[in-house]
């Protein structure tokens, strides 16, 4: 990338860490003899630094966020496990954790870590309910939902699942009705109109708005790795790794909820 189109690149801090220590606009320096040819020569070959010790993003930048995120997420699910009481705060707290995080011009690692802290909380506390309903459940979902992450990883790195204009067209298009179809289904469910535990989302017509979500879900990851992707060629700031984190455990969170539902479902029929 070149090294005007990159923001960072333009700061005062950086033009800073580019001059030498102790630079002075001394006679001294401006007399100074150039540089000789071996000293030229050792210049030209010493190695070029890297894009950690350049403040760049680097996916080992991504990979330790995220790996602290979903480490205090399972802390906290264990919480929620033995209290599925908090089930409904979590959620809640989530749910608007993520809408200040989303909105957030520069990402907040602290606002971050406590959205991840409530989304622990939250699905520790609704695995365990579903968990005593349907034994195991909780384990079956967890090995779904890493299981899919898995291959899409692996078939977003061998080229064979990108995005692309048209299918992210189609992914909103499809997002924004499954996200009027959830509100609906929330309204009914809130207000008595049925007593199915999932309301509408119950039964074949469950499975298949299930098969649909995971679906899109995936789609969504497809997304993640590609701005993760483009952000560490184009020379991202580093503290960008914890919005690439934060994206990455939204929608994990959202595959394991419905991996959760399809796989109750599917208990119950």
């Amino acid at each position: 990338m070149a090294r005007g189109g990159n923001p960072m690149f333009q700061s005062k801090a950086f033009r800073e860490q580019m001059r030498p220590e102790g630079n002075t606009t001394t006679s001294d320096q401006r007399t100074a003899e150039p540089m000789s040819s071996q000293s030229l020569q050792d210049l030209y070959n010493s190695p070029s630094a890297s894009p950690a010790q350049t403040g760049r993003l680097t996916y080992n930048d991504v990979v330790s966020k995220t790996v602290l995120m979903w480490g205090l997420l399972v802390i906290t699910a264990v919480i929620g496990w033995q209290v599925p009481a908090l089930m409904l705060p979590g959620m809640l707290v989530g749910f608007v954790l993520a809408l200040v995080n989303i909105f957030k011009r520069e990402p907040s690692p602290v606002l971050i870590m406590l959205y991840a802290a409530a989304e622990g909380v939250f699905l520790g506390a609704i695995s365990a309910v579903l968990n005593g309903m349907y034994e195991g459940i909780a384990v079956q979902a967890v090995l779904a939902t890493f299981s899919v992450f898995a291959v899409t990883l692996l078939l977003y790195r061998s080229g064979k699942y990108r995005a692309t204009p048209k299918m992210t067209k189609m992914f909103t298009i499809a997002m924004g009705a499954y996200l009027l179809f959830s509100l609906v289904n929330l309204g009914l469910m809130l207000f008595g109109v049925t007593d199915s535990m999932f309301g509408l989302r119950s039964g074949w017509m469950g499975l298949a708005i299930g098969a649909l979500a995971v679906l899109l879900a995936t789609y969504s990851l497809v997304l993640d790795f590609t701005q993760i992707q483009r952000g560490v060629e184009q020379g991202a700031p580093a503290k960008f790794a914890w919005t690439a984190a934060f994206g990455l455990t939204v929608t994990m969170v959202w595959l394991y909820v419905e991996i959760l539902r399809i796989i109750a479902i599917m208990r119950e029929l």
